[in-house]
Order: C-alpha cells, then sequence, then structure tokens
C-alpha cells in the first residue's frame, strides 16, 4: 500500500527551504581582509627603513590623500601604505601612489625629511 503525503497547515509556507550561509568568524574575517592586501615589506631608502604594502584595486575602499603629490587616493584606486620601520601603531602610516613613492627621493620638499 503506498504513502500519501501529509497535508500541510493553511498557515505553513509552501517554499522549499534553503541552505544558510555561514557567517565567516571574527578571527578569519581578519585574515580575509590581510590575504586581499599584498605582504608587507622592507624597503631601504636613503631616508631609512619603510615598510611598504601593497594595496590592489579591489582592496581600496576609502578615501585618501597622497602626501607626495597632495591629491586624493580614490576608492577603486591601487596604491601603497608606507609607515617607518620602526614605528608603533598605525600613525605614521601614509597611503601613496604608487608613483609618487616611487619618486619621492627625487621630489623636493618636506617628504624627504629625516626624523
Amino acid at each position: 500500500m503506498p504513502r500519501r503525503a501529509q497535508r500541510r497547515a493553511a498557515d505553513e509556507n509552501s517554499r522549499p527551504r534553503r541552505a544558510q550561509r555561514r557567517k565567516p568568524a571574527e578571527s578569519a574575517a581578519g585574515d580575509e581582509s590581510a590575504a586581499r592586501l599584498g605582504p608587507p615589506e622592507v624597503q631601504e631608502w636613503p631616508d631609512g627603513d619603510w615598510i611598504v604594502r601593497h594595496v590592489p584595486a579591489a582592496a581600496a575602499t576609502k578615501l585618501y590623500r597622497c602626501p607626495g603629490c597632495n591629491q586624493e587616493l580614490r576608492p577603486g584606486t591601487a596604491h601603497v601604505v608606507v609607515w617607518r620601520a620602526d614605528a608603533q601603531g598605525a600613525e605614521g602610516r601614509r597611503h601613496w601612489h604608487n608613483a609618487c613613492w616611487q619618486r619621492r627621493p627625487r621630489r623636493p620638499g618636506p617628504q624627504a625629511r629625516s626624523r
């Protein structure tokens, strides 16, 4: 004898259930944002050692001002984040256009000062 399907109550939803997406844990989210950025690298310049991290266009989501040219770095623009190797915390980090950072030693002005 075949089984008969059970009837649902009128107020029950008749749509099939969907799989729920799992949210990443807090620690995984921090690792994910770091993975989107390039690895930090130490660069030696005449005015000292600097830590440089490349930010791809897809990871650039805020508006910054480049200290090299004093122009805006708009969201979606690939650039570098630079800070002194001996710096404590994030207060000394600056966002530069890639070309401005590479041309920095040739520019006159306050960017080339030593501490």
